[in-house]
């Protein structure tokens, strides 16, 4: 393509709206325009890019034996109904009605219409296993749209549905994802982790996210770089950092202490000069018709997605203010376990076999000293607690890190969530009428792409991995006007055109200055300069994030290219 006739508007400045490095370079760069909050164009360049991440995404669903389907996305709210999401997706559905009144919705994923098609179609255990997916626009209602492409109302998904007979089959299906994803995300040039996840309103009984360390990340991973362990931080789990002071020893009754205007962890702790490792803090949540006191060391954050699992709560809420003073008798920062009626009392594991602690008194401005969980006051014990930053792997006591992360998919076991719920059955070996088991796995095309201009750019711009990059190489004649060098340069591109290569030729005239600039802040992986050199029969080969230049033969330079882009393409070990 001649860069002279295409649509590429460039910016020399970060536009003061973006924040984040992939926001900033993609409006910089000239891939994207926004057109209201969340709702972006995808210019010429972030197309290309796109298609090429879809390319690699069909080729390895493909591989696995998965079918390309496309669905609707506006969607009947009757659908959505059966299976009991249209109310818990809340405001973050777009919902519509149609000139009769009926309502629809516009689809955020599509378990619902796929279990709706093998409903209607599937009979027999004949016809399992199922992979089907798609590549589908999706949207929802964010609140808060930020970040560019990260968090957006409209965006584009690879999801894909597997349908089985049993579990056995289901770990199969899973299994084939997991392999494929890891293959996707190996060709598309990224480093990525793994990581068990929670799986939310999706449901199910297990689930991997697949993320990208990036400080315009919003979810946290905890890994080992010693073990391998990684783990979303909702659901990991650690040794914590030991109390920093011993418990005081002894068989102590609880003794009521004076905190006047003492209310947080850490004014109890300076009062009382002791560490926060040695007070318990309590926290009251209500989950339907059940209140629960939830108690953890003082310096440790509660894990909501480990409470609702040791609970079995799927929601729940901070009780407020006046329903704490009804239940307990005090205010928060003042509230503890001892004595505690018409709550459940569940305790953080962390606890286990602590003594003589403090705790609130249930009274305020008082606070309880020597309170010893399992003696003081009865609870079960569960780990509720986050990783935090200094814990050490449970097994071998290796060191972990908390990483900030983008997640770029995230595969499920459903289970029978969705084949109960809108009856999805089919006749086993037997006769029997019985129901499929499912799985759901999806990945955010865009969020492939921001993902590596967050890995892989600097001062002057991008540095896409060649797979996905818009094109694979920039053919750049410093002079455009100069007869000698423009015949180099057209017979350069002819060549390149033959040999199957994805070149941009910049035909146009501007210094060379202007010409390199764009080309790095575009993210093109390799330029070719035609210069002065060519006198000597030679031009130069930049590969663009390495900044190394080679100097080559022109009459091999086609074939060199060819060299350059297939070492530089991302391999995969899976």
């Amino acid at each position: 393509m001649l860069w002279s006739r295409l649509f590429i508007p460039t910016l020399r400045e970060n536009p003061t709206e973006a924040e984040v490095v992939s926001h900033q370079l993609l409006l910089r760069a000239g891939y994207i325009r926004q057109l209201g909050a969340g709702i972006y164009n995808y210019l010429y360049l972030a197309q290309r890019s796109l298609l090429k991440i879809q390319e690699i995404v069909r080729q390895e669903m493909d591989r696995i034996g998965a079918q390309e389907f496309y669905l609707p996305a506006l969607n009947p709210a009757e659908v959505w109904q059966e299976s009991g999401r249209y109310d818990l997706m809340g405001d973050n559905m777009f919902r519509l009605k149609d000139r009769f009144g009926r309502p629809l919705c516009l689809g955020m994923t599509h378990e619902e219409v796929m279990t709706a098609i093998a409903r209607g179609e599937l009979r027999s255990y004949k016809q399992l296993p199922q992979i089907w997916y798609q590549i589908q626009t999706k949207f929802r209602d964010e609140p808060r749209p930020k970040s560019g492409l990260l968090r957006v109302r409209q965006f584009i998904m690879k999801d894909s549905y597997s349908f089985d007979l049993a579990p056995e089959g289901l770990d199969v299906s899973y299994e084939k994802h997991r392999v494929a994803y890891c293959r996707i995300f190996d060709r598309c040039g990224l480093d990525y982790v793994a990581v068990e996840a929670h799986s939310g309103a999706m449901g199910g009984s297990q689930s991997q996210e697949f993320m990208v360390a990036t400080n315009a990340g919003e979810d946290y991973v905890v890994t080992c770089r010693q073990t391998g362990y990684s783990a979303n931080l909702e659901k990991a789990v650690s040794r914590p950092v030991p109390p920093a002071a011993a418990d005081p020893e002894g068989d102590l009754a609880p003794e009521e202490i004076h905190t006047p205007g003492q209310k947080t962890i850490d004014e109890v702790s300076a009062f009382l000069h002791v560490p926060p490792t040695s007070l318990m803090k309590s926290l009251v949540l209500v989950a339907g018709d059940t209140t629960y006191l939830a108690v953890l060391r003082g310096d440790h954050q509660l894990s909501e997605t480990k409470f609702q699992s040791a609970t079995g709560c799927s929601e729940l809420r901070p009780a407020h203010p006046e329903e704490m003073r009804q239940l307990l008798g005090a205010d928060a920062g003042s509230l503890g376990p001892v004595g505690v009626k018409g709550a459940k009392i569940i305790i953080d594991s962390a606890l286990q076999g602590r003594r003589n602690m403090i705790s609130g008194a249930n009274r305020d401005d008082y606070h309880l000293r020597s309170v010893t969980p399992g003696e003081d006051f009865q609870a079960e014990f569960h780990d509720l607690r986050q990783v935090a930053e200094g814990d050490t792997e449970v097994e071998t006591g290796a060191p972990l890190e908390i990483l900030k992360t983008v997640e770029i998919g995230h595969i499920f076991k459903l289970g029978y969530k969705y084949s109960h719920s809108m009856g999805l059955n089919v006749l086993d070996h037997n006769g029997v009428e019985t129901p499929v088991i499912m799985g759901s796995y999806g990945i955010g095309i865009e969020r492939v792409l921001c993902a590596a201009v967050e890995l892989f750019s600097d001062a002057n711009g991008m540095s896409l991995p060649v797979s996905i990059a818009p094109f694979e190489v920039v053919l750049t004649p410093v002079k455009s006007t100069d007869a000698t060098l423009r015949e180099a340069a057209d017979k350069l591109y002819a060549e390149l055109k033959q040999a199957g290569v994805d070149v941009l030729y910049d035909d146009r005239d501007l210094s060379p200055g202007v010409k390199f600039k764009d080309a790095d802040l575009i993210g093109v992986p390799f330029r070719v300069n035609i210069g002065k050199k060519l006198a000597s029969g030679m031009v130069e080969l930049v590969n663009r994030r390495t900044k190394e230049m080679a100097e080559v033969p022109v009459d091999g330079a086609a074939a060199a290219i060819q060299s350059a882009i297939a070492a530089a393409r991302p391999a995969t070990s899976h």
